[in-house]
């Protein structure tokens, strides 16, 4: 009889399928992130651990680093991060482990839109230090809680910041942030810097002697003094420096000035001259610079009898009236002169209308074309014709003395008629003013 042997029955072996596991970590300052252990290297170590002891439920560290070092959690903007949403979005996370949960973020409103990325791709989040599962809704209720105190915190430790920023400034004492021209900071202090205090003083000097933002800055440029950085100080840097109330001593915070405990630049009565002009009008301090600027016919202009015309003025109230006189009408009365006075804007635009629609001739183009190669054969008659279309653009940028200058240039003499004007250019005036022209060109394109 055969005897059958019964077959053996083995267990089933189960197969716990893989959970892979990237850790992130982050430091907001970049203190001590050059030590060959850091802060980024603890929080990895205690989350690998943490991964280490959930083998048996099948989880496994990913070999890719997300680190984000000297970030703050107040943003979503860290490199790190972004390189683990997109493996999340790849499919190649399925648990995020962090330290502590406002390694992640400290805004409420950022890491509510990370669960939404977690939860959308199935991907689970935990706190080796604060247990719980953000894929139940009681793990979410923590996670909320929890997020809003780390965002209090962050807020009281702002407002203890902005209080001690105050209350530092109302002492005089100097805060950090950009230094001004004139100073350098030395145990964190602001002090003189005799080098550069020389050039606010320049400034400050200048603008109340010429009393113009436009005609300083032609001033500083001739003498090429430049800011720290080597620019050219603009309009916009000039205010800011003049209004700038650390050269006169004060701390300011807020828009309320304090006495500092740096030492001055600038005396209060030069800085009270400043802000006096400051204070004006731009029409008033327009016309005082006009006044006492080159008159533009001055030297070039004739009355009907042939006599010389010389600049004048005179106020009604706050307003400036310039004209050109003779000065026999000055001396023995208007009777003396066909043409008692000349209104000088009327008579000075007119002059300069005919000027432009000389220079736009075409035979006087070709003439001083032909004149100017005598000296420089590799003019162009079209270079000729742009240099002269460029008056028009170029003119109103021109200070009173460049415009007196190319006036000087072009015009002998100017013949007021009782009908109108007849102006006499100079000879060899087109050539001296297309080089003129070029000049000016060239330092425009340069600054």
């Amino acid at each position: 009889m055969t005897r059958t042997t019964p077959a053996i029955k083995h267990p089933a072996t189960k197969v716990t399928p893989k959970i892979r596991c990237a850790i992130y970590t982050r430091k907001s300052s970049e203190e001590g992130l050059d030590m060959e252990f850091n802060s980024l290297d603890a929080q990895r170590e205690a989350c690998a651990a943490y991964i280490m002891s959930q083998k048996p439920e099948g989880w496994v560290l990913v070999p890719d680093h997300y680190d984000d070092g000297g970030i703050s959690g107040g943003t979503l903007e860290r490199p790190a991060l972004k390189r683990l949403i997109a493996d999340i979005e790849f499919g190649k996370v399925d648990v995020v482990v962090v330290y502590k949960i406002d390694r992640l973020s400290r805004s409420l409103m950022d890491f509510a839109k990370l669960v939404e990325v977690f939860e959308r791709h199935s991907v689970t989040f935990v706190s080796v230090t604060q247990s719980f599962n953000t894929t139940t809704s009681m793990g979410r209720l923590t996670l909320n809680i929890l997020l809003s105190f780390a965002q209090f915190e962050r807020e009281v430790i702002g407002e203890r910041i902005r209080d001690k920023v105050a209350a530092s400034r109302k002492k005089g004492m100097w805060m950090g942030g950009y230094v001004p021209l004139g100073y350098r900071v030395e145990n964190r202090k602001l002090v003189i810097d005799e080098a550069e205090a020389v050039t606010v003083r320049r400034i400050f000097e200048g603008f109340v002697k010429l009393g113009s933002i436009k005609l300083l800055m032609r001033e500083l440029k001739e003498a090429d003094i430049r800011s720290r950085r080597g620019h050219p100080l603009d309009k916009g840097a000039l205010y800011k420096l003049l209004n700038n109330r650390v050269y006169i001593g004060d701390a300011v915070h807020k828009g309320v000035a304090y006495p500092g405990e740096h030492e001055a630049i600038i005396d209060i009565a030069l800085w009270n001259r400043a802000h006096g002009i400051m204070g004006e009008s731009p029409r008033t301090r327009a016309n005082r610079t006009r006044l006492s600027g080159p008159a533009l016919l001055r030297g070039l202009i004739f009355s009907p009898n042939g006599n010389a015309m010389s600049p004048s003025h005179t106020r009604k109230g706050d307003r400036l009236y310039r004209y050109y006189v003779t000065q026999s009408v000055l001396k023995r009365g208007p009777e003396t002169c066909p043409v008692r006075r000349v209104p000088a804007a009327e008579i000075e635009a007119t002059v300069v209308e005919q000027l432009r629609g000389i220079l736009r001739a075409p035979e006087l183009i070709v003439r001083t074309w032909m004149t100017a190669t005598v000296h420089d054969d590799r003019i162009t008659e079209s270079e000729v014709r742009e240099a002269f279309e460029r008056l028009d653009p170029v003119w109103d940028e021109l200070f009173p003395a460049e415009q007196a200058r190319l006036v000087q240039l072009l015009i002998e003499r100017v013949d007021v008629k009782l009908d109108g004007i007849a102006i006499r250019l100079r000879t060899g005036g087109l050539t001296a003013l297309l080089a003129e022209l070029q000049s000016i060109t060239g330092r425009q394109e340069a600054a």
